[in-house]
C-alpha cells in the first residue's frame, strides 16, 4: 500500500500587496477612494477629516454619496459576516457637513485651503487646489468632447495638471446622464450643479449646446489649437426592439423616456405599464410610474443609487420615470429569474427590489416579449417564457418557449433594453475606429483610440456603465492625456504609513459585531410627491454606528517572533480561530521563502513552527495582543493609498 503524502497548509509571508488586498473596499473603488477609512473616521467623529478622505480622489463625491452603485459595499468583507457597512450613504454623512449641498457655504473650500496647501497632494491623489501658474510656454489645449461624469471628471483633473480645458456639450445643461437620466427625487439638480460649478471654478471652459458635427468635427477643433481630446459623448440613443407592434403608440425607448421626464417634458403611458428590463434603470422607471398614479401616496418608498451591471443598467432609472403619465399598474417583465436579474446581484440591488415590491410593483420573471398588439396605441404586451439568457460560454443568448405565451393588457411600455452612442461626427480622416458593437476601441490601460491624441472613456467606449467607473474612466484619461502632451511618464506611487497601536490603547467600538446594517431613512409616504429628495441622510447617532460596523480592515496583527515564547494564548483566545501555530514541515512555502526562514533561525537549533493567519474571518478585535505576555502581537495600521507622479 503506498504511503499516504501528508497534507500541507498552503501559506505565504505576509507582503505590500496583502496589506492593500485586505482593504477590500477601497480595492474595489474604481477611483481607489478609501471608503472604510472614512467610515472610522465618521465612527470616531472626526468629520473634516473623512470629508477629505471622501472627497480627494472623486470630483463628484456629493453625487456619489446619493446614487453610486458602490462596488465598495459589495467588496465590504463585513458582507462576508453578516451585511456590508452603508458606505455609499456615509458618504453623503461627511459631504453633507462639507460639500457642495452644505449648508455652509463654501465650507469645503475653507477646509481644503486650512488642510490642504497650495500645489500639495492629499495622499494618493491629484491637488485638490488649482497649480498656480501657466506651464512654460503657455497653457496647452485640450477639448472635452461631452459634459457627463467621465468628461467633467476628465476636466477637473486636467485643469488640476494646468492645461486650459474646453468641454463641448449638445444638451443645455450639462451633467449628462446625472442630470437627464437619473430621476431628480434620486439626485436633486441642485447637487449637480455644485459639483459642476467647483469644477468650472479651476478655469474649466463650458459650452453647451455645441454638439460636434462632420463639418465641426475634431479637425475643425484641431485647427483652433487643440492638441489632445477626450471623447465622452456618452449613449443617449435607445435600442430598437425589431418585433411586431414596436411601433405603436405607446411604446417608447428608455432612454427617450427618461431624457423627456427629466426635462419636465409629460408623457402619458396611460394607466398599465410595462417595463421590460431586469436593471435598476427598469426599476426607477417603474416606481416612478407608479408615483404620478399615486398622488397621495406619491411613489416611491426608497431611493437606491446602485448602478451596475453595464448591460441593464438603465433598466432602472426608465420605470421610475414612468408615472408622470399617471400609471395605476406597473409591471416589470425581465428575461432573468430573480436569481439571475441584475439588480439583485449587489447588496443596494436588494434593498431597491424589496422596495419596489412594497410599492406594489407586479413581476414577470423568465419572460420576454414576443410582441406588441393593438391599432394605432397599444393594448396588451405578449409575453412568451424564456428558457435560456445565457449559453454554456457565459454570452446573452435568450432562447424561448413560443409555446408558453400570455398577454399582458397595457396602456403604455418602456424598452430598457440597452443604449447606443451617436457618433455620426466622426468622419474617416479622424482615424478613431470603431468597435463591431458601435463603441470607440480603445486601449483599456490608457483609453487612448486609434488616432494619436484621442482618447474617450465612459459610455461611449465601454457600453453603458455606473456612474463611479465613467469618473475612473475620465481620471484616467486626464493621466494618459498629460503623458502624451508633456511625453513624460507618469506613474501612481504607493505611499505606505505604519502606525503601531499600543496595546493599552487598542479597543474596537464596544458591541460593534452585535450591531446591524441599518438602510438611509426614507420620507414617509404621505409625504413623497413631485421631485421630493426620497432618501435623506443618517442622523448622527446612527451614522456613528454604522460606521462603528467597520471591521478596520487597514490594521494588522504583526507577529514578532523573536518575542514569541510559543504559549499559544494568542491562538486560544481568538474567538474566529483566525491562527494555529503549526510545525513548520506543515505548511507549504515557496523554496525561497522557506530557505530564508530556516536560515534566520539555524542557530537555534530547535524545531521551527510556524505562526498562521486566515484574514478572512477576522474582526480586528485585539484580543491576540491584550492576551500575549510578550507583546509578540501587536496591531498596526497599514494606511496605503496611491499618488499619481508626474516625472518631474
Amino acid at each position: 500500500m503506498a504511503s499516504e503524502v501528508p497534507m500541507r497548509i498552503a501559506v505565504r509571508l505576509p507582503a505590500f500587496e496583502d496589506w492593500r488586498a485586505q482593504v477590500k473596499c477601497q480595492v474595489g473603488c474604481p477611483v481607489d477612494t478609501d471608503g472604510g477609512r472614512y467610515c472610522q473616521l465618521v465612527a470616531q467623529e472626526r468629520y473634516e477629516e473623512g470629508y477629505l478622505v471622501a472627497r480627494a480622489p472623486n470630483p463628484f463625491a456629493s453625487v456619489c454619496g446619493r446614487v453610486c452603485a458602490a462596488p465598495c459595499e459589495d467588496a465590504c468583507r463585513r458582507g462576508t459576516i453578516d451585511a456590508p457597512i452603508t458606505i455609499r450613504a456615509l458618504k453623503r454623512t461627511l459631504t453633507e457637513r462639507f460639500g457642495v449641498e452644505s449648508v455652509h457655504p463654501d465650507a469645503q473650500d475653507r477646509l481644503r485651503e486650512a488642510l490642504v496647501p497650495e500645489g500639495n497632494r492629499y495622499p494618493g491623489h491629484l491637488p485638490t487646489v488649482p497649480l498656480r501658474g501657466a506651464p512654460q510656454g503657455g497653457r496647452r489645449k485640450v477639448a472635452v468632447i461631452g459634459a457627463g461624469p467621465a468628461g467633467l471628471s476628465a476636466a477637473h483633473d486636467l485643469a488640476l495638471l494646468g492645461y486650459d480645458v474646453t468641454v463641448f456639450e449638445a444638451a443645455e445643461e450639462p451633467g449628462g446622464m446625472m442630470r437627464f437620466g437619473i430621476p431628480e427625487y434620486r439626485l436633486p439638480r441642485s447637487v449637480i450643479r455644485g459639483e459642476i460649478e467647483k469644477i468650472l471654478a479651476l478655469g474649466v471652459t463650458l459650452r453647451t449646446g455645441a454638439p460636434l458635427t462632420p463639418e465641426r468635427g475634431l479637425a475643425a477643433l484641431r485647427a483652433e489649437g487643440f492638441e489632445a481630446f477626450f471623447l465622452s459623448v456618452g449613449v443617449q440613443k435607445g435600442r430598437d426592439l425589431a418585433m411586431p407592434g414596436a411601433e405603436l403608440d405607446g411604446v417608447v425607448k428608455a432612454v427617450d423616456y427618461l431624457l423627456n421626464a427629466n426635462r419636465g417634458y409629460r408623457m402619458d403611458l396611460g394607466r398599465r405599464v410595462v417595463v421590460i428590463g431586469g436593471g435598476f434603470v427598469a426599476f426607477d422607471a417603474a416606481r416612478l410610474a407608479l408615483r404620478a398614479g399615486q398622488e397621495d401616496r406619491a411613489g416611491e418608498v426608497r431611493a437606491l443609487g446602485a448602478e451596475s451591471d453595464a448591460r441593464l443598467v438603465e433598466a432602472l432609472d426608465s420605470a421610475r420615470a414612468a408615472v408622470r403619465g399617471g400609471a395605476a399598474e406597473v409591471t416589470i417583465v425581465s428575461l432573468e429569474s430573480f436569481d439571475e436579474m441584475p439588480v439583485l446581484r449587489t447588496a443596494q440591488g436588494h434593498e431597491e427590489f424589496e422596495e419596489a415590491r412594497r410599492e406594489g410593483i407586479r413581476f414577470q420573471p423568465r419572460r420576454g416579449p414576443r410582441r406588441f398588439v393593438g391599432t394605432g396605441r397599444l393594448e396588451a404586451v405578449e409575453l412568451r417564457g424564456v428558457t435560456q439568457v445565457f449559453d454554456a460560454s457565459g454570452r446573452f443568448a435568450p432562447a424561448y418557449d413560443d409555446a408558453d405565451v400570455i398577454a399582458i393588457p397595457a396602456d403604455g411600455c418602456v424598452l430598457a433594453i440597452g443604449q447606443r452612442a451617436d457618433l455620426s461626427f466622426l468622419r474617416p480622416e479622424d482615424g478613431v475606429e470603431l468597435t463591431p458593437a458601435g463603441t470607440i476601441k480603445v486601449d483599456r490601460a490608457t483609453l487612448a483610440t486609434t488616432a494619436p491624441g484621442v482618447y474617450a472613456g465612459g459610455d461611449v467606449a465601454f457600453g453603458p456603465r455606473n456612474l463611479i467607473e465613467a469618473i475612473a474612466n475620465g481620471k484616467r484619461a486626464a493621466r494618459s492625456i498629460h503623458e502624451h502632451l508633456s511625453g513624460e511618464a507618469a506613474r501612481l506611487e504607493a505611499i505606505i504609513a505604519v502606525q503601531k497601536i499600543p496595546t493599552r490603547d487598542y479597543r474596537m467600538i464596544a458591541g460593534f459585531e452585535l450591531l446591524d446594517r441599518a438602510a438611509p431613512p426614507t420620507l414617509d409616504l404621505g409625504r413623497r410627491s413631485g421631485i421630493a429628495e426620497v432618501e435623506t441622510a443618517f442622523g448622527a447617532e446612527e451614522a456613528i454606528a454604522q460606521g462603528a460596523r467597520c471591521l478596520v480592515c487597514h490594521v494588522q496583527t504583526i507577529y514578532d517572533p523573536e518575542k514569541c515564547v510559543l504559549c499559544g494564548r494568542c491562538v486560544d483566545v481568538c474567538p474566529e480561530y483566525c491562527l494555529a501555530l503549526v510545525p513548520l514541515e506543515d505548511v507549504d512555502l515557496p523554496d525561497e521563502d522557506r530557505r530564508a526562514l530556516v536560515e534566520a533561525a539555524a542557530a537555534g537549533g530547535l524545531p521551527l513552527s510556524a505562526m498562521i493567519k486566515d484574514d478572512a474571518p477576522c474582526i480586528r478585535c485585539g484580543l491576540c495582543a491584550i492576551r500575549c505576555p510578550t507583546d509578540a502581537m501587536t496591531m498596526e495600521r497599514f494606511q496605503i493609498t496611491q499618488r499619481y507622479a508626474p516625472a518631474a
